[in-house]
């Protein structure tokens, strides 16, 4: 997510252009909120919040995520990775499902856009690089990431992809307990436990042949996204136009499933499979 070409500066006005629109979001939902409350008891706790403000006020103060962010990318030279058009397919998911439960693979110079745009939801970053963890962690602090390790390498590839034709590789349930070679098993319990209403796949780095590839990622996420209990999961996966990306992603997460390609990005909605006894792996 962090060694890619860095997206042209315009990208970088609308991302904060996005934020502004949140902002605007959340200003006419704190307005909107107060009218559905009984007058004193809005006037008394408003007061005490905003004191400084007529009567009857509306406290509408920037939630402190989204002030982070604007702070952050207006006084970076850094932007996202992704283009616009590539976070706009994401970003107009996240408009419709936040607050939500968002699942990252990777850990980068988007990492606070995608936290603020599900403002008030839960994001979690999974990576494999402890120290840019630190770094990361140095500056922004308030993003929740993880340590994760990855045991097979891009060369490994074909010989995975061959493995998840198995029968084990088909079966749905937890990650944790499943024979198949390509689920990831060493997440904090956490991971397993909550049911993540998006996943984007956009790490580990999997650009060389003894780097870290994204087999294992993608299928996990499909898996995950399989083993809810009901409804379904938006399953993003960046970098496409990569081998291991673009065959991957077609074969777990399956063409059937495919809503959107954009750019890089590919973007799949799979629903439950507990609650359909004998659906198959793919439609």
């Amino acid at each position: 997510m962090r060694s890619k070409n860095q997206s042209p500066i315009n990208t970088k006005i609308i991302i904060l252009g996005l934020f502004f629109l949140l902002l605007l979001s959340v200003i006419a939902w704190s307005s909107s909120s107060s009218f559905i409350a009984e007058n004193d008891d809005v006037s008394d706790s408003a007061a005490a919040a905003c004191p400084s403000l007529p009567s009857p006020p509306t406290c509408t103060k920037t939630p402190p995520s989204l002030a982070n962010a604007l702070v952050h990318y207006v006084t970076t030279n850094v932007t996202p990775q992704q283009t616009l058009k590539e976070i706009s397919v994401s970003s107009r998911v996240l408009e419709k499902k936040s607050p939500c439960n968002f699942l990252i693979f990777g850990l980068g110079h988007d990492s606070l856009m995608w936290d603020s745009l599900n403002h008030g939801g839960r994001t979690v970053f999974l990576e494999e690089d402890k120290g840019w963890i630190e770094q990361i962690r140095e500056k922004l602090p308030t993003l929740e990431s993880y340590h994760v390790t990855y045991e097979t390498r891009v060369n490994q590839a074909d010989e995975l992809i061959e493995s998840g034709m198995e029968d084990d590789c088909k079966v749905v349930g937890d990650p944790r307990i499943s024979r198949c070679q390509l689920a990831l098993k060493g997440f904090p319990d956490d991971i397993y436990d909550t049911e993540w209403d998006l996943i984007m796949v956009d790490a580990p780095t999997g650009y060389h042949d003894e780097a870290p590839g994204r087999m294992n990622a993608i299928y996990t996420a499909g898996l995950m996204a399989r083993n809810r209990k009901n409804g379904e999961t938006d399953v993003f996966v960046h970098d496409v136009d990569r081998a291991i990306e673009n065959k991957f992603s077609k074969f777990f997460l399956c063409e059937g499933y495919l809503t959107e390609q954009e750019g890089r990005l590919r973007h799949f909605v799979i629903p439950s499979h507990r609650t359909g006894s004998g659906k198959p792996f793919c439609p």
